[in-house]
């Protein structure tokens, strides 16, 4: 997994938001993720900590723990005229709906996506390890996303997954996946 922490910028003010909202909004595509405090007990549940969205050149992890869900990232979520893209979205969607009240356009769930292209497994992990070759490391995804301060694993982890989307979108709708051609994909039998 490349080293993203470097460049991700973790958003936990206002003033922050502001420069980060001004990025995003003047992107071509935005990759979308969520990170979410992991409960070990029956019955226990956390909401949304983390709101990855993530430019082609930088990532901003926004510490929804912190902020909750700000006017302006509900601005930029629905607005249509913003390409986003993620995996999973209507997990995301669920949870985030359970901070506030949203509405969210301009939506590629590359889940569906990559089924034109014979890509039927549907995590991030996998999609990637059939488009590049590569695995993504999950070893931060329990850990604790409303610790008082990220650790620099658990931002390299939350930014790669917000990058990785643009990444696999960007990589199909250049044509550059040829599933007859892939080593990762197995051939669909006929029944």
């Amino acid at each position: 997994m490349a080293d993203y922490h470097a460049g991700a910028q973790v958003i936990d003010s206002e003033s922050d938001m502001e420069d980060a909202i001004a990025h995003l909004s003047a992107s071509r595509i935005i990759g979308f993720d969520t990170e979410t405090r992991p409960s070990f007990r029956k019955g226990q549940s956390y909401s949304v900590s983390l709101l990855q969205l993530a430019s082609p050149e930088r990532c901003f992890l926004f510490r929804l723990n912190i902020l909750g869900l700000h006017p302006k990232l509900v601005q930029l979520i629905e607005d249509p005229s913003l390409l986003k893209v993620g995996v999973s979205l209507r997990d995301d969607f669920t949870s985030l709906s359970r901070i506030g009240e949203l509405n969210p356009q301009g939506f590629i769930d590359l889940q569906k996506y990559v089924k034109k292209f014979s890509i039927e497994d549907n995590s991030l992990a996998r999609i990637y390890a059939i488009l590049f070759g590569h695995r993504i490391s999950k070893n931060q995804r329990l850990t604790n996303w409303e610790a008082e301060t990220l650790t620099p694993a658990q931002i390299n982890y939350a930014a790669f997954d917000a990058v990785a989307c643009i990444h696999i979108y960007d990589h199909i709708s250049a044509g550059n996946f040829h599933p007859e051609e892939s080593l990762y994909l197995h051939p669909v039998e006929n029944v």
